[in-house]
């Protein structure tokens, strides 16, 4: 599963370092995969590309983010429920085709 950032967010920036993944954006921000540039997911607040989340498999045993947000803003993705072996799969892509 994916993690989201909510309409909770205050743009304070504080999960960005956090991602190892750099799957967290600044809002209006268009987002990079592979060196290929996609539009923003979010115009009002801080987001997270769902497609670079991998709530940090691969690198530490739980997401960096959520404990980072003084908001409490970010949270599991309900829509986004996947096993570790799919969040692992990501990590590798990734690795292959560049954050």
């Amino acid at each position: 599963m994916a993690v989201m950032i909510n309409d909770d967010c205050i743009a304070c920036g504080a999960c960005d370092a956090e991602c190892p993944n750099n799957a967290i954006y600044s809002a209006g921000d268009a987002y990079v995969i592979g060196g290929q540039e996609f539009p923003t997911l979010n115009e009002e607040h801080t987001y997270i590309v769902p497609d670079k989340c991998t709530e940090c498999i691969g690198f530490n045993d739980e997401p960096q983010c959520i404990p980072a947000c003084p908001t409490d803003a970010i949270v599991k993705d309900p829509e986004r429920v996947e096993t570790h072996e799919v969040l692992m799969a990501r990590k590798e892509h990734l690795d292959t085709v560049g954050r």
